[in-house]
C-alpha cells in the first residue's frame, strides 16, 4: 500500500541504512544544496560511518530507511524519539556502491511518491 506524501512541513530528512557508506550517504548527497530540504544520514550498525542517535531522530521531520529491519532497529532502540514521526521504508537492498547511477535513479523513483518532483 503506497504511503501518502509527507506533510509540506517535512523539511529535515534523515536517511538510514546499515553502515552509512553507500545507500543512505548516496541519498544524502542527492540533496546537496537543495533549497528546500536539509538532509542527514546515519547507519544502524556499530561500525557505521555515522551511527544513528536519538539526536538524529529528534532533528528529523521524517525518517527514510532502506530496509524494514532498519525501521525495526530504530523502533526497538529509539521508540520515544520516533513518536509522531513518519518512517518510510524505501525497500532498497544492500547491493549498490556509493553514488551508483542505478542506486540514484532508484532513490529518486522511491522518493517521488513522498516528496514529489524535488
Amino acid at each position: 500500500m503506497p504511503l501518502k506524501p509527507l506533510p509540506d512541513s517535512a523539511r529535515q530528512l534523515l536517511f538510514i541504512c546499515s553502515q552509512n557508506r553507500w545507500r543512505s550517504l548516496t541519498a544524502e548527497r542527492l540533496f546537496d544544496e537543495h533549497p528546500h530540504y536539509q538532509v542527514r544520514s546515519a547507519g544502524t550498525e556499530p561500525g557505521a560511518r555515522v551511527r544513528v542517535t536519538a539526536g538524529h531522530l529528534g532533528w528529523a521531520d521524517a525518517v527514510f530507511v532502506m530496509e524494514r529491519r532498519h525501521a525495526d532497529i530504530l523502533r526497538q532502540k529509539f521508540g520515544a524519539a520516533l513518536a509522531g514521526k513518519p518512517i518510510v521504508c524505501l525497500r532498497i537492498p544492500d547491493q549498490y556502491q556509493f553514488q551508483d547511477p542505478a542506486l540514484m535513479e532508484l532513490l529518486r523513483a522511491r522518493l517521488r511518491p513522498h516528496l514529489g518532483d524535488w
